[in-house]
């Protein structure tokens, strides 16, 4: 919950800054590119460094990066310190407590409902944007967008308590085993002791001659550009281009969290019982068609059509999620918190690209419009990859030694 909300906050902030200091939409997005690439980069790294020192200690680092940026940031006074804080300080802090998080949880405590129980674990992000959203527009919008870069610092501090007290790293910690599993089969920790940084590269180099992580990874970076890089940047000053108050355009954006929660469980729910690849292809073929209608519908207020597209997409958010921890699991077995952390990095390398692309596009032409029909035809591309992934063997297959 906390690293979505955290990682969403600059979304509402591109145009109190605009406003205070003159900065291009473009320059602005650039350091909402930099946070978004080093929420994706970070997190195979996290997910190497959560093998090697435990979850609880690389989280509780996370969160107090995420504290410091944030609060550091009601000092800037040039685009250099927005893209230090925001950019790296948030961006390193927030991937540590992302996806690859939510693979390592899953992969370790559960083997029954993993899908359910991923799914429930991600639709946290849409909870994070709910709760921290309106509440960081509405501060911007009457006491200006300092209290609300404050309120972020608050938040990641409250939870560290939490983290350091209460979060284990294995069911044996706790004198218990994973859920569904009997403890004649529970896995051995994976030995990590040639460091995380070379454990995390190994996994990438092993991984990358695999057709299935190309595959994955591509269509999970349009994922991002789509989601996070285009709508979560740029969704209110899109609206507001149209006459819509912010509070409003960030209103509507919290409302797609409520149905992505509702969204992302169902997801978790079906990639139990139905081929994943079959549940990607649907998800993005949806959120494209509803991406490409997205320029009609924009408006000053907030009107049924507008309604329609919120509920519609808040479904599809990050419903895809689910099904691809599954078919990373399906495909690379033990390794793949740390595949899917690269998978997550590629999510995040398409989610920075759109939101610099857009920014720019907007700079250059005043209109959001090329962008949002951009995202549909890239959606369509997502489900051809998807469609194209093989099926698993029967026994999840080990990404192969590097040299073997």
């Amino acid at each position: 919950m906390c690293a979505a909300g955290f990682r969403s906050a600059p979304g509402v902030l591109i145009d109190p800054l605009h406003s205070e200091f003159g900065w291009s939409h473009g320059t602005i997005s650039a350091a909402v590119s930099v946070n978004l690439v080093l929420y994706g980069v970070i997190s195979p790294f996290a997910a190497a460094l959560m093998e090697r020192f435990g979850m609880r200690r690389v989280v509780t680092v996370g969160l107090l990066l995420v504290a410091a940026g944030s609060g550091l940031t009601v000092f800037v006074d040039a685009p250099w310190q927005l893209v230090l804080l925001w950019g790296v300080c948030i961006g390193v802090g927030t991937g540590a407590t992302a996806l690859a998080f939510v693979a390592t949880v899953t992969g370790r405590w559960f083997v029954r409902h993993r899908g359910l129980v991923s799914g429930v674990l991600t639709a946290a992000q849409s909870a994070g944007g709910l709760v921290f959203l309106p509440l960081m527009a509405s501060l911007a919008s009457t006491h200006g967008w300092r209290p609300a870069s404050l309120v972020v610092t608050a938040g990641a501090l409250l939870v560290v308590p939490l983290v350091v007290f209460l979060l284990r790293d294995r069911p044996s910690d706790v004198g218990t085993v994973a859920l569904g599993a009997s403890p004649v089969d529970v896995p051995q920790a994976p030995a990590v002791s040639s460091g995380a940084v070379r454990h995390a590269l190994t996994v990438l180099c092993d991984a990358a001659r695999t057709g299935p992580f190309w595959l994955l990874a591509g269509g999970f970076a349009i994922c991002g550009a789509t989601t996070v890089g285009l709508v979560n940047t740029h969704f209110v000053p899109a609206a507001h281009d149209h006459g819509m108050p912010a509070t409003t355009a960030a209103g509507l954006l919290a409302v797609v969290g409520v149905f992505d929660v509702a969204g992302t469980i169902a997801s978790g729910w079906f990639t139990d019982r139905i081929d994943p690849r079959r549940l990607l292809i649907a998800y993005y073929l949806l959120r494209g068609a509803s991406l490409a209608v997205l320029p009609l519908l924009l408006g000053p207020s907030a009107t049924p059509p507008i309604w329609a597209f919120i509920v519609f997409y808040g479904l599809d958010w990050v419903a895809t999620v689910p099904p691809t921890v599954a078919l990373a699991r399906e495909h690379f077995g033990e390794r793949a918190p740390v595949v899917f952390g690269w998978i997550f990095a590629s999510h995040q390398i398409g989610s920075a690209i759109a939101a610099l692309g857009a920014g720019l596009l907007r700079d250059s032409t005043g209109s959001y419009t090329s962008a949002w029909l951009t995202a549909g035809g890239l959606c369509a591309v997502a489900a051809v990859l998807s469609l194209l992934v093989p099926r698993a063997a029967a026994r999840p297959a080990r990404v192969p030694v590097a040299g073997g």
